[in-house]
């Protein structure tokens, strides 16, 4: 089978990528392993050099990459522009700390001398979504490799363009021959890379499905798992939040890569009697959103990466409307060429109907009213998942204790959208997934931490 990829605001195929022979993904591994045992003797601070070129290399090919996304899925320029320059960032930051991540942690015992001392555990296999088709990448790949360890790269079938120009970028920037390897290959293949007796652990950024096969899997050969799975973010709009503020982070959230994003704001908790003027609001500032070409400079919006995510979420969006929802603005399919889908605000949404319980992924916003704030925050947690969760309230003292001890997520923000950041864990709970990337968590996810007995 092939890989192609198809520009979703056109319907036009782009490129088509053959699959890997059996022969030449097992040579990939070996090479890759190969490349590992060398490089994991190479000492921290010589591993950071190709981190801090892989940064300059990223600024100065941040147009080449924006685009290469809008074409292949559909990713509007400007945020485009953002996800390349936020991969410079993350670059920097780990070339900076990973020395004093994985600096010996003395311990005092009975021994004359005890530390732990953190080593690489080997390849480790990413599979990759196609929604941020850097940033999931390199969040993942820059810890994973600065702490001495090789990457091999599953990316999504429909973005083969990004996958085969982030293993040049790393090349480009000086990491070894074969290091990082992206594999153009099958989800049948994925199996026997799991199984390979090489491949040391896994990293799947998608689907609550996708996550449970690729755990079992990795479970039957005892390999270790990060999951960063589906969301459905609860956004809890408290009686004394400020509006203006609130109805800015929601519409911002809910509409970052037009609406694909696993922690984009899903579900908005609106507090009576504050939600008649929430929604008037609301409307207001998405019904001014400019959806378009995402090749064109003004739109905010582009389309949706494939039809049959479009067809998915618009029957989502029926079926709410045929049990009890209310359309307040969008949730008509237009026509001509395209995955588009309108921006779209749905409310008077309850238990039972898709926009509540199941992750709607494109620009669709369900609010739930809620009759105060003991009920949104039943609401919030009445979820399979727990990636991300927000609260607005003036009250900061509330509002802190709201994030840290009731919201049950693995990122809760208090008064802004929920977003990633290099400097901090990020992952989620329950059908979200587990384990954690970035910051020094995310580092340490795949180093062996090696306890040191002297007498």
């Amino acid at each position: 089978m092939n890989h192609v990829a198809t520009n979703p605001a056109t319907g036009q195929v782009l490129s088509t990528h053959a699959e890997m022979t059996a022969a030449e993904l097992r040579a990939a591994i070996a090479a890759a392993h190969k490349a590992y045992l060398a490089w994991r003797k190479v000492p921290v601070e010589a591993r950071t050099e190709p981190l801090r070129a892989a940064a300059r290399l990223l600024s100065a090919r941040v147009e080449e990459y924006a685009e290469l996304m809008a074409r292949e899925m559909g990713k509007p320029l400007a945020q485009g522009r953002a996800e390349v320059e936020k991969c410079a960032w993350m670059c920097e930051y780990y070339a900076g700390h990973a020395e004093g991540f994985l600096a010996p942690e003395v311990v005092e015992t009975d021994a004359s001398r005890s530390y732990v001392a953190y080593r690489p555990i080997g390849l480790v296999l990413a599979i990759m979504p196609w929604n941020f088709p850097f940033w999931q990448v390199l969040r993942f790949a820059m810890p994973a490799l600065v702490g001495g360890n090789g990457a091999l790269l599953k990316h999504a079938p429909t973005v083969p363009g990004c996958a085969l120009a982030l293993e040049q970028l790393l090349r480009d920037a000086g990491f070894p021959e074969g290091l990082f390897r992206t594999l153009i290959i099958s989800v049948a293949q994925v199996k026997s890379v799991i199984r390979h007796r090489h491949v040391a652990a896994v990293s799947l950024t998608g689907s609550t499905a996708a996550g449970k096969a690729v755990a079992k899997e990795a479970g039957s050969r005892l390999k270790k798992c990060v999951l960063e799975l589906g969301g459905s973010d609860p956004y809890v709009v408290l009686e004394d939040a400020d509006l203006d503020m609130a109805v800015e982070a929601c519409a911002t959230s809910r509409l970052i890569n037009s609406g694909q994003s696993c922690i984009a704001a899903k579900r908005f908790l609106v507090v009576e009697p504050l939600r008649p003027e929430f929604e008037r609001r609301l409307v207001e500032r998405m019904r001014r959103v400019r959806v378009g070409d995402p090749m064109t400079p003004e739109s905010e919006v582009g389309p949706l990466a494939r039809a049959d995510l479009r067809d998915r979420l618009h029957t989502q969006v029926e079926r709410s409307v045929a049990a009890g929802a209310r359309v307040l603005l969008g949730g008509t399919l237009p026509a001509g060429p395209g995955f588009f889908y309108p921006v779209t605000v749905l409310t008077e949404v309850a238990k039972g109907m898709p926009a509540y319980a199941e992750e709607l992924f494109g620009p669709v916003a369900a609010i739930i009213p809620v009759r105060d704030g003991r009920a949104a925050l039943k609401v919030a947690n009445d979820t399979t998942y727990g990636l991300g969760a927000a609260v607005f309230t003036r009250d900061l003292a509330r509002g802190e204790r709201i994030a840290a001890d009731e919201l049950e997520a693995g990122s809760c923000f208090v008064n802004t959208f929920v977003r990633s950041d290099p400097r901090l864990p990020f992952g989620g709970t329950r059908e979200s997934g587990y384990g954690r990337e970035l910051g020094r968590h995310g580092l340490l996810e795949f180093q062996n931490a090696k306890t040191v007995y002297i007498r």
